[in-house]
């Protein structure tokens, strides 16, 4: 019988570093999409808060560990369990980075077309747009670090587009 390794999304391509900018690989325990049924926002919201601490955030924010996805869709880090809610088990979905370092917004810049700077997209700012060619979601986690989620089947191509931009921005 064949024996099988569990790899993570982006095995073997991460960290790098170049100029100061780092790209390391975030592996969540758990990942769950709740989408709460028509009506039922407010149960859902208290549900959520008496079982991870926050409720529902607000639409492009994050709140705790709970993160709006879109459109009537948020992200929970950790298990839940809810009742008026479509709940989903996405662990194995994402592919899941940081990207860190003095330079990161000139980095982001060269692949996004939003403004990520600290004075328009703030801490907990959450905006669902392209990387490159491809749909991320970018999550602002701190002055000089961002989170980004691509679908797992782009993780490749997530680091090697932020190992270029990365590059020449350092060979600047």
């Amino acid at each position: 019988m064949a024996s099988l390794i569990a790899l993570t999304p982006c095995a073997g391509l991460l960290p790098i570093v170049h100029g100061g900018v780092e790209v390391s690989e975030v592996v969540p325990d758990r990942l769950m999409s709740v989408a709460p049924y028509r009506g039922q926002h407010e149960a859902v919201a208290a549900q959520l808060k008496a079982q991870v601490g926050v409720g529902l955030s607000a639409p492009k924010r994050r709140a705790g560990c709970v993160t709006w996805f879109g459109h009537g869709t948020w992200l929970v880090a950790g298990e839940v369990a809810l009742d008026g809610a479509a709940v989903t088990d996405q662990s194995d979905a994402w592919a899941v980075v940081h990207v860190s370092g003095a330079g990161v917004e000139d980095v982001l810049a060269r692949l996004v077309p939003v403004d990520l700077r600290g004075q328009v997209f703030k801490t907990n700012h959450v905006a669902k747009t392209l990387l490159g060619h491809m749909a991320v979601t970018i999550i602002r986690s701190g002055a000089d670090r961002f989170e980004i989620m691509a679908m797992r089947s782009m993780a490749k191509t997530l680091v090697h587009d932020l190992d270029v931009a990365m590059r020449a921005l350092a060979m600047r």
